[in-house]
Parts: structure tokens; C-alpha cells; sequence
């Protein structure tokens, strides 16, 4: 679910695009795809089969078409701002890979189709631009046709555009910028724009352990931004302030074997369910001493942050957010192993609060084996714990990707408030993940967690935290 969380963090942008054999794309690039149960039901053991099948069919298949990509020489002249700039060779070397898609959801079910992936680079063989087109279909959703691209011109500049149509209900369209060049590099200014519609939204109630038997869908049709600025105080202080916009409107969705939200609950127990606005403003502090934005290795981060939505300035409901968070990262054998931990509290106080503004738990970046806000109460409190091991390098058309593998253990709980909360109300989600890192820009992952309602698969860009 998209801008489920209350408010984004100042230096990461959670995006949900599937990586090489798998899915460069998804309809929205800020959700992963995940696999655990389809049409909101347990995933049986024979279903899971079939799709690792498949899913080792179109390997295979990727397997083959890599042979079929290329990399070939184009004049600068006709690659004309922002697919290149002064960092560019006068001949761009650009690299074409042609896969196959195949992903797997509780939300979608299966869909398949293919890419093509257009890896730009730079003078110094980085990948600076990264353009692909999709095509693939889904039995809720229909034919879906998607482009995405992001483009690096620096390290301190970014930027990342995704377009999406579906035949059926589902369309997304973003774009978000990170610019870290003003002020002599101590402003940094974040962008997240977005309007998008999504058919498979999950609702199963308020609390810890809700049942699987609750599960309602529903499309959830939003437009919003969040923006961010930033300054540096000293070498590893910033302060951030903020200012995030939603409208939200819910409306039937796509999977009809499940129950309405609206035929289950109404908005006189589930805050939100008619529609509502958010106008938010907050300010967080940050200390930092990470050696990276986007691939961490070494250092440790700690946050705080207020948020508060008010009537006043065009809210639905007058409530507030609470949040700290603190990110540790331990490198061993020349960051062959990196140790990572998260810890993290979010409380939301205040009268009537929307469902989608409460503080909710489950997806690719927090309870990995549960699907995208299993979980929604007043708070919630996390803990991720990974190890990162660098297993090899491996070069396809001068791409150089480090390949890694990562055990994890994922607990958390949502809550009424953390003084009242007990041990069964916590998750504990065992998993693993492989990933792909093409420094220092992309990294592709699949992580495989495990939780009550049976395992979970998510396919994403990004690292979890």
C-alpha cells in the first residue's frame, strides 16, 4: 500500500521495482510483490509448486535472452538532457537487456510478460540512466504497461519516474527527486509525487493477530507529494522539515472472491472508509554517520520525528505522529559481512484517525513475512535483524553486480500504546534474502519470510532499511 507509513524518512524513498529474471518493474514502484496467500486465502503447498516452476521456467528462459542483449555506441547528440549530461562520453555506452517477468502477489496473483532494460553509462562506467519498458498481464488487473526510469547525474542528484496503466482499475504514475547541490551540499530537498489507483488493497482490522477471516479488498485512489528539506548541522546532525499531502477516496476493488470493506465495516468503526484528506507537517532529527545513502555499510543512524495533522489546514481529523527510529551497521572481512539491525517505535495519537494514517505493520521494509498493512493499531514497535554476506562478483555485459545472501529475523507488534503491550502480541518472522548490488546506485533483492499465515516472497529495489 503506498504511503501506508505516516510519514517518509529524509534519505530513502521506498520503491517496489522486481530486479532482473524476476520484475524490474511493478505497477508501483513503491510497493514490492510478495507471495503468501492468493485471492486472500493460505498459499497451499501445491500453488507454491506451480510457481516456483514457472518461476524456474522463465529463469531459464532469462537465462537465454540474456544472450541476446547487447551493448552498443551512440552519439551524446542524440541522447539529449536528462538521458545524459557532461559526465557522458561523446559515444554513450549503452547496454540492452531483454527478460522475462514473472511475480506473484496475494493482492494480484500471478502475472507475466517481459522488459527491456537500457542501462546508460557514464565516463566513469557507472550506470548514470536506467530506462525500461514493460508489458505483462494479470487475471484481476488485465494487460498493465509500464515505463520506469531513474536517472543518477550525481551523487548528490536523483531522480525516478514511473508510468503505469492497467486495462483494469490499476494505474500509477510518480515521480520523486532527491538534490542534496544547495547551500554547498548542506541542504538537501526530497520530492515524492504520485496519483495512482490500486484494486488489490487488503483491509483485515485494527489490532494485533487479526485473522485471516477478516480479510475485506478494496481500491484505494490516492494523489499526494510529500516533501522534505534538510539542513546539515555540523558533520553529522540534520534537521528536516516536512510537508506531506494525501486525498484518499475507497472504492470497490478487483478481487471479487473476497468480501467489500464496505459490505464488512463501516466508517463509524473504521475512520476513513468514506474518504479522507491529509495535510501533515512535521520536523524530525537526524544523526548520521553512514558512509552511504543508498548502499550502507558502515555507521549508525538515530531519528526523531513529530508530525501533526490538523482540520485547520484541511485534514480530515486532528491527530498526531511519534516516531523514533535508530539503524545500526556493523562491517566484519572488509564489509564482506555487514551486521544490520533496525529498531523502531511509531505511535499515532488523536480522535477519528484515519485507518490508512494509523501506525501499521507488514510488507517488504518491516514484518517480511506478512503482506503490505497486515497489522493496524495506535502504535507499533520493531525490531529487523540481518546479516548481509557478500558471496561473489559476477560481470554480464560489463555489468558488475555483488551478489549476496542475508538471513533475517523480523519482530514487531501493533498496539494500543507501548505501556500495555504483552509478548503474544508480537510476530516473529524468520526469513532470507539474496541480493544484487550494481555499484552504487541499484540494488536488486528477493526476501523470503515466514509468518503465521505461511510465506512470504517480495521482490524489490532497495534494501529493506
Amino acid at each position: 500500500m503506498k504511503c501506508a507509513a505516516a510519514f517518509d524518512t529524509t534519505h530513502q524513498f521506498p520503491v517496489g521495482n522486481g530486479f532482473i529474471f524476476m520484475n524490474l518493474l511493478s505497477p508501483a514502484t513503491r510497493r514490492c510483490w510478495e507471495v503468501d496467500t492468493f485471492s486472500g486465502r493460505m498459499l497451499h503447498k501445491s500453488v507454491m509448486i506451480s510457481f516456483l516452476a514457472t518461476y524456474v521456467r522463465y529463469l531459464c528462459c532469462g537465462l537465454v535472452l540474456l544472450q541476446a542483449g547487447c551493448t552498443s555506441y551512440i552519439p551524446r547528440e542524440y541522447l539529449p538532457y536528462p538521458f545524459t549530461n557532461d559526465t557522458f562520453d561523446k559515444e554513450v555506452k549503452i547496454v540492452s537487456i531483454p527478460l522475462p517477468v514473472v511475480a506473484a502477489s496475494p493482492n494480484e496473483g500471478i502475472s507475466a510478460g517481459a522488459l527491456a532494460a537500457f542501462l546508460l553509462h557514464d565516463k566513469q562506467d557507472n550506470i548514470s540512466t536506467l530506462v525500461a519498458p514493460q508489458v505483462n498481464f494479470s487475471k484481476y488487473f488485465g494487460t498493465t504497461s509500464t515505463i520506469y526510469a531513474a536517472f543518477y547525474p550525481s551523487p548528490d542528484r536523483s531522480w525516478e519516474t514511473n508510468l503505469s496503466k492497467s486495462t483494469i482499475i490499476n494505474e500509477d504514475y510518480e515521480f520523486k527527486v532527491r538534490d542534496r547541490t544547495f547551500l554547498d551540499k548542506k541542504l538537501e530537498l526530497n520530492l515524492f509525487a504520485y496519483a495512482f489507483s490500486d484494486g488489490s488493497s487488503r483491509f483485515f482490522g485494527f489490532e494485533a493477530k487479526t485473522p485471516l477471516q477478516r480479510e475485506t479488498n478494496y481500491t484505494n485512489t490516492e494523489i499526494g507529494f510529500n516533501l522534505s528539506a534538510g539542513y546539515d548541522i555540523g558533520r553529522h546532525f540534520q534537521v528536516v522539515l516536512g510537508e506531506r499531502y494525501r486525498d484518499v477516496t475507497v472504492q470497490p476493488g478487483a478481487v471479487t472472491t473476497l468480501p467489500y470493506i464496505k459490505d464488512r465495516y463501516s466508517s463509524l468503526n473504521v475512520p476513513g472508509l468514506d474518504g479522507f484528506a491529509v495535510h501533515a507537517q512535521r520536523i524530525s532529527l537526524v544523526y548520521s554517520t553512514l558512509d552511504s545513502i543508498t548502499a550502507p555499510t558502515f555507521g549508525g543512524l538515530a531519528k526523531a520525528t513529530i508530525e501533526n495533522s490538523s482540520m485547520f489546514l484541511g485534514s480530515s481529523a486532528n491527530y498526531r505522529h511519534y516516531e523514533v527510529e535508530f539503524k545500526g551497521y556493523i562491517p566484519l572481512d572488509d564489509a564482506r559481512y555487514i551486521s544490520v539491525f533496525r529498531l523502531a517505535y511509531n505511535q499515532t495519537l488523536g480522535a477519528n484517525v484515519p485507518f490508512l494514517e494509523q501506525s501499521i505493520l507488514g510488507g517488504e521494509n518491516t514484518l517480511r513475512g506478512y503482506g503490505r498493512n497486515r497489522f493496524i493499531d495506535n502504535s507499533y514497535l520493531l525490531l529487523n535483524l540481518e546479516e548481509r554476506i557478500r558471496l561473489f562478483r559476477w560481470e554480464v555485459f560489463n555489468v558488475k553486480a555483488d551478489w549476496e545472501i542475508a538471513p533475517f529475523i523480523d519482530m514487531g507488534a501493533v498496539m494500543e500504546r507501548l505501556d500495555r503491550a504483552s509478548g503474544k502480541q508480537f510476530e516473529f518472522n524468520p526469513g532470507i534474502g539474496v541480493r544484487a548490488v550494481v555499484k552504487p546506485n541499484i540494488i536488486g533483492r528477493v526476501d523470503v519470510g515466514v509468518g503465521r499465515d505461511g510465506p512470504a516472497v517480495f521482490v524489490g529495489l532497495g534494501y529493506p532499511f
